[in-house]
């Protein structure tokens, strides 16, 4: 644990995004309990106007609507949400959607590992059980385990998985040294959301949470999505690669990527010229030709696997906020 300046009051804000969710709003809000201090429901331009719905029908004084004039997909409602309840002095906040597929009797054990200073964020992960995975649609689990795999790789947090998992925590202090206007706005945003939280440094935990459907449709298309998602992860992967290794550090890691990844493409471009060389002319290569392309290539894949170790085993450890929670009430919950 690390070592805590301060102590102070929790407050915890709970934001929702809302887009087609009428039906289910005001039963997920009625199951918000008591120590929850406010509520941001965010309307992102519903056309079912949920916003309008839920101050008509909604007496709780702690929630608070917000309507956007055009919709600005989840990350930008949750965006809103967030810098709203840093405005309201919010010590942590929690984000879940308004569909009723998140359980808010998960709130306490989700903000556990932040309260007690073991975490910036934390997140659902409901791959954590086999049984938590029943009731899941089979085209959603391939769906994330395949992001999940892709995320582990753009995102550097090797230690979790299910990243478009959206019930998530985290500390106040870590949302203000975030560059919320670099977030992704629309269904990116949990996937970017970890990339981000890696550039700094950012301590992130799953918490296991069983998958709750109720017949209810997503709105995200895994098969419309999948291939924006693809060239999002390696735009991140890449991005990373180039600010953890070679302009925020420099180390044995930075060498080994610098000097493996031109050793194989170089020996296998090598290889497929000579290859292609011999086929035309119905020769064989000689064993100097061979291990010319075989050597390099083999080298350059063995100093990758270094590299890949050494990058699974630099997942943030050390928590970056420096503010201890306390709260009897909320622990208790």
């Amino acid at each position: 644990m690390p070592e805590l300046s301060e102590q102070k009051f929790v407050s915890i804000a709970v934001v929702i995004p809302c887009f087609r969710v009428r039906e289910q709003i005001l039963d997920v809000l009625s199951s918000i309990r008591k120590e929850i201090t406010n509520i941001y429901v965010i309307d992102d331009a519903c056309p079912e106007n949920s916003g309008q719905y839920v101050e008509k029908n909604c007496s709780d004084s702690r929630v608070t609507v917000v309507q956007h004039e055009s919709n600005q997909g989840v990350g930008g409602a949750t965006i809103t949400g967030y810098q709203l309840a840093l405005k309201n002095g919010a010590s942590i906040i929690v984000k879940m959607d308004g569909d009723g597929q998140m359980d808010a009797s998960s709130i306490p054990g989700l903000i556990e590992p932040l309260l007690s200073g073991e975490a910036d964020y934390s997140k659902g992960n409901r791959f954590s059980r086999f049984e938590d995975l029943r009731g899941m649609p089979v085209l959603r689990l391939l769906g994330n385990s395949f992001l999940s795999f892709i995320s582990k790789f753009s995102s550097g947090y090797w230690n979790v998985l299910d990243p478009t998992n959206g019930f998530t925590a985290i500390h106040a202090n870590v949302v203000s040294a975030l560059p919320i206007g670099k977030l992704s706005k629309r269904f990116f945003f949990e996937s970017d959301m970890l990339f981000q939280l890696n550039l700094i440094r950012a301590v992130v935990v799953d918490v296991p949470m069983r998958s709750r459907y109720l017949g209810e449709s997503s709105n995200l298309r895994i098969r419309k999505v999948g291939l924006e998602f693809l060239i999002k992860h390696m735009r991140n992967a890449v991005k990373r690669i180039i600010c953890s290794y070679f302009l925020h550090n420099v180390n044995i890691a930075s060498t080994q990527l610098l000097f493996g990844l031109p050793m194989l493409v170089g020996g296998a471009s090598f290889g497929l010229w000579k290859w292609t060389e011999a086929f035309e002319k119905a020769e064989v290569a000689s064993s100097g030709t061979v291990m010319l392309a075989a050597l390099p290539i083999i080298i350059g894949i063995q100093l990758l696997i270094a590299f890949m170790a050494y990058d699974i085993q630099s997942v943030p450890k050390q928590p970056i906020h420096l503010t201890q929670l306390t709260n009897d009430s909320i622990k208790e919950m």
